[in-house]
């Protein structure tokens, strides 16, 4: 078994081994993983965090020992905070980190860095707080960043930034937690989950308090929710009906 580990600040993680392919989602820097099988080009990879896989280019990440990767993953929560900062390389260029890279490879890369960081499981009370970080970044599949991201990549990472761990896809995130009966039995941080006329689910949002929930669509927006689903206000109808709300935390 091969290991790797992301040294770049975002890199496109797609379908198939090409670049036309579609992003699935992202791998940040420090983000580590399972080589499952690699070409001349391209590798299949498992991310540790969260099992999901894809496809990386065999120039956007360094590989690593099996003592490394395990290391890698024995390691506390230790997250760059600050919607967009930077690294410092031992040429002494600078190279820009997303927010919510993992910064447990420093030592390994040689990087030097002196933002914010996240070190501690936080409260619910704070993801919504959190999720106000991605406010109006604009909607892009696959995505896991403020300069693009889809609905599950929102819900992961804001989860993500407080301590704890989401699957990728909504329709893997609504297998998790407890499901609510109500919506009045949910509070701020609970995950509303919506389907397609086939019944899948294609959507997920983060519940507010007074029947409101944030979510991806578009951009990161905030509208209102009820029984039925989420209401634009602006368009005056209904975009997503509701199909369950789960309690993860």
């Amino acid at each position: 078994m091969l290991y790797g580990i992301c040294n770049l600040s975002i890199v496109p993680l797609r379908f198939e081994p090409s670049d036309p392919s579609e992003m699935v989602s992202q791998v940040l820097y420090g983000e580590h993983f399972k080589v499952l099988e690699k070409r001349k080009k391209w590798s299949r990879i498992r991310l540790a965090f969260d099992s999901y896989e894809g496809w990386i280019d065999n120039k956007q990440y360094i590989e690593i020992t099996e003592e490394a990767y395990k290391d890698f993953d024995s390691k506390p929560l230790d997250l760059s905070s600050d919607l967009i900062d930077f690294v410092s390389c031992k040429d002494d260029q600078l190279m820009p980190i997303a927010l919510g890279s993992s910064l447990g490879a420093l030592d390994f890369f040689e990087h030097n860095y002196e933002g914010n960081r996240i070190t501690n499981i936080r409260p619910k009370e704070k993801l919504v707080e959190t999720s106000y970080l991605f406010l109006n970044a604009p909607y892009l599949w696959g995505g896991k960043t403020n300069f693009g991201i889809d609905c599950s990549g929102f819900t992961q990472m804001v989860y993500k930034l407080n301590g704890y761990r989401l699957l990728r896809d909504a329709s893997l995130q609504a297998t998790q937690g407890e499901p609510l009966s109500f919506i009045e039995e949910s509070e701020p941080g609970d995950l509303a989950f919506f389907d397609n006329d086939e019944g899948v689910i294609t959507h997920v949002g983060i519940i507010m308090k007074d029947n409101y929930i944030i979510h991806a669509h578009g951009k990161v927006r905030v509208d209102r929710i009820d029984h039925t689903g989420i209401f634009n206000g602006e368009k005056r109808l209904y975009t997503h009906k509701l199909r369950v709300i789960k309690r993860i935390i």
